[in-house]
């Protein structure tokens, strides 16, 4: 019986000491006082809602916002590689984009920004409750996807205009 607590002693011993290396590896990004950015996917949230149509066009709004915590951002022009899907399936439409692509917005908590899908009123129009889409910094892109959910029509020449100030 002797042998099996020394025995156990050691493991406790070996298991604490294999611990401790990945604490101390998560301490240092702490201890800088740097937060993620907002504008990482999974740092931020967004919702589609109807905008105010305008001649010819139907209008949604995506807004996006950050929760406190994060660190703000800098966004510019229209997201890319934007795609719509309705119930999980995805559908064959491919957006295009307008506006003044080069103006920098700040993102971030208390600072939310929002984007425009102007949809044309007379193209065969597909329902959809979803929409993907990668921002854009001023230097490039910003790695992975995010997502907004909420009720909207899309049809060929849907347009994404550019990321501005506001909710």
């Amino acid at each position: 019986m002797h042998v099996n607590r020394r025995t156990a002693i050691t493991l406790t011993a070996m298991l604490l000491a294999a611990a401790a290396p990945t604490v101390a590896q998560a301490s240092p990004a702490t201890e800088s006082g740097a937060a993620p950015s907002a504008c990482r996917p999974a740092n931020h949230t967004a919702k589609i809602t109807d905008a105010p149509a305008g001649a010819g066009h139907h209008h949604y709004r995506v807004t996006l916002k950050a929760p406190r915590g994060y660190d703000p951002c800098e966004l510019a022009g229209s997201p890319t590689d934007v795609r719509f899907s309705d119930h999980g399936s995805q559908t064959p439409l491919t957006a295009g984009r307008y506006g003044d692509q080069h103006t920098a917005v700040t993102f971030g908590p208390g600072h939310p920004v929002h984007f425009d899908i102007q949809v044309p009123n007379d193209a065969r129009q597909a329902s959809a409750d979803e929409a993907s889409f990668t921002l854009q910094a001023p230097d490039g892109q910003i790695p992975g996807t995010s997502f907004a959910e909420g009720t909207l029509k899309v049809a060929e020449g849907t347009l994404i205009g550019p990321l501005r100030q506001g909710a």
